[in-house]
């Protein structure tokens, strides 16, 4: 099986289990012990196993991308920097819009053809837009059971099985 030569991650229930547009209050910050909290106070996180899906892709020498249709475009960016993501993403495409936009951008400053970028999202809406532009996916739904993938029949379904990005994850990385 051949790596993707970019991964695309969705931002809003793909790293972390909220819009960032709507369920929490930026600006955000990172408290004495490290947490991340909003404006409230209300303390912030990433689905746990982010870091080390990030950490497996650049290991393997994938570059990944952000791709995010939401409003709340410094809150977003900002997020990135205190979780300390930012240094996994060579491009990020951050504002409203159709995530076909994105990607064609995405597209444009990396030279990587739609056909060889994995995207991951769990809106099935912006799946559907963007496996008409040749993209393997992976739709991440809340229940793992109903995941999908573009290639049933490839390991690439394999990381969307399972109960945590981690298992999924690692159970796709041992196929390669």
């Amino acid at each position: 099986m051949e790596l993707p030569k970019l991964a695309v991650f969705d931002l809003d229930y793909t790293l972390w289990p909220f819009w960032v547009d709507t369920h929490v209050d930026p600006p955000f910050h990172k408290s004495s012990d490290g947490t991340v909290r909003d404006r409230r106070g209300q303390t912030i996180r990433l689905y746990p196993e982010v870091p080390e899906v990030l950490d497996r892709f650049r290991g393997l020498g994938v570059p990944v991308a952000a791709a995010s249709r939401t409003g709340e475009i410094e809150g977003a960016k900002q997020l990135l920097e205190l979780f300390d993501l930012d240094r996994y993403f060579v491009q990020r495409e951050i504002y409203p819009g159709s995530k076909v936009t994105h990607f064609e951008r995405l597209r444009q400053k990396t030279g990587v053809p739609f056909s060889q970028m994995l995207f991951f999202d769990d809106e099935k809406r912006n799946i559907v837009d963007v496996s008409k532009l040749g993209t393997e996916w992976c739709y991440l739904h809340s229940c793992p059971e109903w995941n999908e993938s573009s290639s049933p029949n490839s390991r690439i379904r394999d990381i969307c099985k399972g109960p945590s990005w981690t298992l999924r994850f690692s159970l796709w990385m041992s196929l390669i």
